[in-house]
């Protein structure tokens, strides 16, 4: 596919200033994306734009990431309150931790800039002189999250978080006259700042260029795609295991996995369109789920942790021993579940774990066959001696090791 092709079949098209998409075909350009450093880690929220600033980059684009540690100090603009201020030093780490997981993605090394660095040495007057006298006070009237926030149930807005379309518009300018920059990538609900900078660039240097968003990824239900029961999925591990990033996408619902998987993995059209027959031919088997959540989990933890993860839920949930699982895994394995000491018996470990609250109930488990031991159910309280997996009914497990 050419890249206009690609953009459009994988659904990476929303708003964009690009008049001909099939001009983003007939040379390749600088394009940069922008990341608000509130926090040490991206979401799977903006995997979605970083996938499709890998496929221009596929196609041979040149990409630089920047953070905004000016920017940052205001916060970007929330519909309903002013976020949380934080401390440079804040700032900088979240920076550090945004940058190594964009090269992560994007599998190769990617130039990092922060607008500190230019902010820092403006002067006041002058950017009123050069960049406010470019800007209508309609012009920022408009913005979405300014008349929701001055609306008659608003919570209201700062001078600072008013101006920040201007600072992201001046990112723009500033990166066009450096390193010739001419296109911003960004999610769909950036595009109004994003045009600020091609406003800027258009009256002051008289030469246009564009801005490409990627569309809010919802799921089946409406909610924001990773988010529908108020908890982000981190792209960190120490935010959210690899274990539980690959089980999320196990889990997707099958009215959905055609999307994800052109979304937030490589594989091409061939290779999702048998995997889509195979779902048909066996829903059950959830083919195309397991496929996403390799596939994704490759990316973002590399594909050792990947193979990993299927391991580990090959075991717990498939026909997989556990004594196939290496050291490391079994210490992946021991973060997600109750782990305990062999050398006890049955109840005493489905005590210690808590799956149960006294010795009686962990007998009557035992009796009533609830109970087994590296998949073979158990009727005894026998005492378990190696490394093995004790699972009560058919999703609570300990490890024993």
């Amino acid at each position: 596919m050419k890249l206009s092709e690609e953009l459009i079949w994988r659904g990476f098209k929303a708003q964009t200033t690009v008049a001909n998409i099939t001009d983003l075909d007939k040379k390749s350009r600088r394009f940069y994306l922008g990341v608000d450093p509130s926090q040490e880690s991206m979401t799977i929220g903006n995997l979605a734009a970083l996938m499709m600033c890998k496929v221009f980059i596929k196609h041979g684009y040149e990409s630089t990431l920047l953070v905004g540690g000016a920017t940052g100090r205001i916060g970007d603009p929330k519909m309903d309150k002013e976020r949380t201020k934080q401390t440079p030093e804040q700032i900088d780490q979240n920076a550090k931790g945004i940058h190594t997981q964009y090269m992560q993605i994007m599998g190769q090394d990617i130039p990092l800039v922060n607008n500190y660095d230019w902010f820092k040495n403006i002067k006041y007057i002058d950017f009123l002189d050069e960049v406010g006298t470019q800007f209508s006070m309609t012009q920022l009237l408009d913005r979405e999250f300014v008349k929701a926030r001055i609306g008659v149930d608003g919570s209201g807005i700062s001078y600072a978080e008013f101006s920040y379309s201007l600072i992201q518009g001046y990112d723009f300018l500033h990166l066009f006259r450096t390193k010739g920059i001419d296109l911003q990538l960004c999610g769909a609900d950036q595009f109004g700042n994003c045009v600020s900078g091609m406003h800027l660039i258009k009256r002051l240097e008289s030469t246009e260029v564009d801005v490409w968003s990627c569309p809010l990824i919802l799921d089946s239900n409406g909610n924001k795609f990773g988010k529908s029961e108020g908890n982000a999925i981190w792209l960190s591990e120490a935010k959210t295991s690899a274990y539980n990033f690959y089980q999320f996408w196990l889990n997707v619902d099958d009215e959905g996995v055609e999307s994800y998987l052109k979304v937030y993995t490589e594989l091409d059209e061939a290779q999702i369109e048998q995997l889509l027959k195979q779902q048909q031919a066996n829903p059950g088997a959830r083919i195309a789920q397991k496929a996403l959540a390799y596939e994704v989990t490759k990316i973002v933890h590399g594909q050792p942790k990947a193979d990993s993860v299927v391991n580990i839920t090959t075991v717990l949930f498939g026909d997989q021993a556990i004594d196939k699982l290496s050291a490391t895994e079994l210490d992946l394995l021991a973060r997600e579940i109750p782990t305990v000491a062999s050398g006890l018996t049955v109840v005493e470990i489905l005590l210690e774990a808590g799956l149960v609250s006294s010795n009686g109930e962990a007998r009557r488990l035992l009796e009533s066959g609830a109970i087994s031991v590296n998949g073979a159910k158990v009727h005894d309280n026998i005492e378990i001696k190696n490394v093995s997996l004790v699972k009560k009914g058919k999703n609570s497990f300990v490890l024993v090791k």
